[in-house]
């Protein structure tokens, strides 16, 4: 078609430039094209990729899950030596209350309390006049008595002298003698009884029966005196105090540990700062069925009287350690029949043993049987935890720097 042709159909002819612009334009079209289809599909195949690696992750993630991991621990054998506090309260090495021998009334006393005393030294005089007039009696029925005695001799005597002449019968000598026997037994009571209000008149006088200290006075002058009275008629409480005894009642668990011997310390909370040695002195040797504790005596010296008896104190038992099987009480199962430990063997399964237990040290505890040594224990087993369960050992963590 000519260009008249065109010019008179209005059509304007293509030129070579529009035609190559137009081209341009086709292929960079295309380009964007292919560039959006490849930008999807990289798209749609990470999501894929996203979706499968989320369901094994989550896979994964069940199957960990389910996994039960636990700390483990040893049994210690042997353990450390062991200090237990026990309470316990002083008295005097000699302690007596005194008590009064004769009745009457308390005429004086020279001793009060805190008074130190030797033995023998006079606490208090009482006045008693029955016993007087009563030992005037009985000295007077003893001069009768010997009186009776001389007759029957120089009677028996003169007796015997006429029998030897045929003068009396037999049967009146036997009198005779038998009268003598009786004269002599009736002297020998009546001295006795004399010697007996002699003791109880000594007895007026209160003596120190050891060396001590007066660590009571119940009496006052004009008091009446009942002889060997209650506990309420006790004249003083008399204690030897350079030497104290303190007895304790130790726990069956830690008695076949104490020996005669053993030092101990023992303080008081008031003398802040201060400990006294003491020693064991004797044991029960038997434990109490009723508290199961066996009794314990301890002395320690006292010299210079800062210890009072009847103060409380506490007494500190250095126990040798007892080789026997310890662990931690967080390993313990506590379940209906009893008590248990979960132990792991080496393919994590989990068994459940019976123990016995002796003593508890608070953090750990002794067991007397069922585990050993080579065991290994699980740390705060779960209640869900059952015989034959499957268990993963967990890795421990590892120390900090700096830190032992």
């Amino acid at each position: 078609m000519s260009e008249q042709r065109h010019s008179e159909l209005g059509i304007h002819p293509i030129e070579s430039g529009d035609l190559a612009r137009r081209g341009q334009v086709v292929r960079r079209a295309t380009i964007m094209t292919a560039v959006v289809l490849v930008l999807l599909a990289l798209g749609a195949g990470r999501t894929v990729l996203n979706r499968i690696s989320s369901a094994r992750a989550l896979e994964s993630g069940t199957v960990e899950g389910a996994q039960l991991y636990v700390k483990v621990t040893a049994p210690s054998v042997g353990g450390a030596a062991q200090t237990v506090l026990l309470p316990g309260t002083l008295q005097g090495f000699v302690q007596s209350p005194i008590a009064a021998r004769a009745s009457g009334y308390l005429k004086r006393w020279v001793k009060d309390i805190g008074s130190r005393v030797v033995q023998g030294e006079l606490l208090a005089e009482i006045d008693a006049p029955e016993i007087d007039q009563q030992l005037m009696q009985a000295i007077a029925a003893r001069e009768q008595a010997a009186s009776s005695l001389a007759l029957a001799q120089s009677t028996a005597a003169r007796w015997e002298a006429l029998r030897k002449k045929d003068a009396v019968s037999q049967q009146e000598l036997d009198e005779r003698r038998s009268a003598n026997a009786q004269a002599r037994a009736n002297l020998a009571a009546a001295d006795a009884n004399v010697e007996r209000l002699r003791q109880l008149e000594g007895f007026k006088r209160v003596l120190a029966p050891f060396a001590g200290v007066i660590t009571r006075r119940n009496i006052d002058v004009g008091d009446l005196i009942d002889a060997g009275g209650g506990a309420g008629r006790i004249l003083f409480t008399l204690a030897q105090t350079d030497t104290l005894r303190v007895y304790i009642n130790v726990p069956q668990s830690y008695a076949h540990l104490v020996k005669p011997g053993m030092e101990v310390t023992v303080t008081q909370s008031e003398l802040r700062g201060q400990a006294f040695k003491g020693k064991v002195t004797h044991t029960g040797a038997s434990i109490d069925p009723a508290t199961r504790t066996m009794q314990v005596e301890v002395q320690l010296p006292n010299r210079e009287g800062t210890l009072l008896p009847g103060a409380y104190v506490q007494v500190a038992l250095p126990l040798q350690a007892s080789g026997a099987v310890t662990v931690a009480t967080n390993t313990l199962v506590f379940r209906n029949e009893g008590v248990r430990v979960a132990t792991v063997d080496g393919t994590g399964r989990v068994s459940l043993r019976p123990v016995t237990l002796g003593r508890n040290f608070g953090e750990t505890v002794e067991v007397l049987d069922g585990v050993s040594a080579k065991d290994q224990l699980v740390l705060n087993p779960p209640d869900s935890l059952a015989e034959g369960d499957q268990v993963r050992v967990a890795a421990a963590a590892p120390a900090a720097e700096g830190v032992k």
